[in-house]
């Protein structure tokens, strides 16, 4: 009687509402399930069809193909949501990994003892191996016929979570001081990442496809090379101006708030207009 909106892609609302548990059990579940979300927005899974739309010329021509490549190694009784967990989970572990050598964000400024190379080694690898396992439970879950609007939600929602993690880890690579990031900064960009998740899942909710945001591709494979970027030319190597006055934390916060606001804020616009 485990509910299945929680453990299960393959599991339909249907086969829910039709379960062999006692009615009590049944009610329980029922309820627990409306905790997340409304009886109304529950029925309407059955109607649900999922509809994506991905113009970004890195995911079509890089990355899709590499996952179609990856996703072939996979053994088909992998459940798609373990795979979308585990990748979560990896982006967790970065997060606890930098709390622990990096837990006040200075160890980037000038005159402390900074993160090890090895740590920025891993950071990279696993960012991007969470990315990769993100673009591949979809795959896995069409491969074995069992995509359904539930793992569509759990996929979703622990993106909303992932938002953070990834945010606030690439955050130890500048951290505070003269030539980093204040934490008010980080504290907006943060929110301007989340607008940013919210505007996609809004334009969906009005237009009934989602439109697949350029800058999340482009934005993980990025910090992934920069992790990795770091651990061979350390932290110094951030302090000195990209140009005239401008410092790469200058570079790395006018690219977030820039897309979001040139880029995303007005292609949703228009897509719901149209």
């Amino acid at each position: 009687c485990a509910p299945p909106l929680y453990y299960g892609r393959d599991v339909t609302v249907r086969q829910l509402r039709s379960s062999p548990c006692p009615p009590a059990a049944a009610a329980a579940i029922m309820s627990r399930c409306w905790e997340y979300i409304t009886a109304e927005q529950l029925s309407g899974f059955d109607r649900y069809k999922y509809s994506a739309v991905d113009t970004n010329p890195l995911s079509l021509y890089v990355m899709h193909p590499f996952w179609n490549s990856i996703v072939k190694f996979f053994p088909r009784w992998l459940a798609p949501n373990l795979i979308t967990f585990s990748g979560f989970l990896l982006l967790v572990f970065n997060f606890f990994m930098m709390a622990y050598f990096d837990p006040d964000f200075y160890a980037s400024a000038a005159g402390h003892v900074h993160v090890p190379s090895w740590v920025w080694i891993v950071a990279g690898i696993l960012n991007f191996t969470a990315y990769t396992l993100d673009g591949v439970d979809g795959k896995q879950a069409r491969r074995t016929n069992s995509s359904t609007p539930l793992g569509e939600l759990f996929d979703h929602g622990l993106d909303s979570w992932a938002c953070i993690y990834f945010v606030v880890t690439v955050y130890s690579i500048f951290g505070r001081g003269e030539t980093g990031v204040s934490v008010l900064v980080l504290y907006a960009l943060l929110w301007v990442v989340l607008f940013s998740f919210i505007l996609s899942h809004w334009e969906k909710y009005n237009t009934g496809i989602l439109f697949l945001p350029w800058g999340y591709d482009l934005s993980q494979v990025t910090i992934s090379g920069v992790y990795l970027v770091t651990a061979v030319v350390g932290v110094e190597a951030w302090y000195k101006p990209l140009a005239y006055n401008i410092l790469y934390r200058d570079l790395f916060t006018t690219l977030i708030v820039g897309c979001a606001l040139t880029v995303t804020l007005p292609m949703s616009l228009y897509n719901v207009y149209k």
